[in-house]
């Protein structure tokens, strides 16, 4: 018997070609989605996606969707108040590994399995240390689709938001920013591929702009914010 795990579900790219793949190794049962969501607005953080897009990709890929809401600047206090609760309903189910579409980045990953190890659980990578070239290739020659819900206007301008990833877009992106934007210069929604049961419809809405200020140790940039563009997707 395979040990259970929950997986780690942002919506975008990663996660649906982290999760084909360990479905296709067979190691895990998968029980279920976890994705955090931004209480205040219903959509997930970063990602911009509404909490109603998201129950249609569960419902697609076949799988339960655990929703952990967080307040939109939450205190440490309540991250762990949330955090324990939420850890408390997976390991009530006997999981014991939890996934993640992590590529490379090193210091995300330590306090992924630091956070795991304290409360005796296993962190699984199922991308890691592959080339990213190499893995969005891959991810639209098995005919996954996704879309451009975000981009950090640090490395990309307005134009990248909303358009549907192909081999163009990948030929379109400056030299600084990674293929699979994991250094957070954009972020997705895949809304169909192998391991969706149908696709996921939606309409492309309006583009907005949002503003975020920056650390106050930051000096380099005296304007002191970070821009961000949304591609609003509505839900059919």
């Amino acid at each position: 018997m395979n040990p259970k795990a929950i997986f780690n579900w942002s919506s975008g790219k990663d996660s649906a070609l982290a999760l084909y793949k360990t479905l296709k190794e067979d190691r895990f049962e998968v029980t279920s989605l976890l994705t955090s969501i931004n209480k205040e607005s219903q959509r997930i953080s970063m990602h911009g996606v509404h909490v109603s897009l998201l129950e249609k990709q569960a419902e697609s890929l076949g799988f339960p969707l655990i929703k952990m809401e967080l307040p939109k600047e939450p205190s440490m206090e309540e991250y762990r108040e949330i955090m324990s609760k939420t850890t408390g309903t997976i390991q009530s189910q006997g999981i014991t590994h939890s996934i993640f579409g992590d590529i490379f980045l090193e210091d995300l990953r330590k306090y992924r399995e630091d956070q795991l190890k304290t409360i005796g659980m296993n962190g699984v990578f199922p991308l890691w240390k592959i080339d990213t070239t190499n893995l969005i290739h891959e991810f639209l020659d098995l005919g996954f689709k996704t879309i451009v819900t975000c981009v950090n206007e640090t490395y990309l301008d307005k134009s990248f938001a909303g358009r549907i990833i192909d081999h163009d877009f990948i030929k379109d992106l400056p030299e600084n920013v990674d293929p699979c934007g994991e250094n957070g210069e954009f972020h997705t929604f895949t809304f169909d591929g192998p391991i969706f049961k149908n696709p996921v419809d939606f309409e492309v809405g309006e583009i907005v702009k949002k503003t975020y200020p920056k650390p106050k140790t930051n000096e380099i940039d005296q304007e002191g914010e970070y821009v961000f563009w949304f591609c609003d997707l509505i839900s059919k």
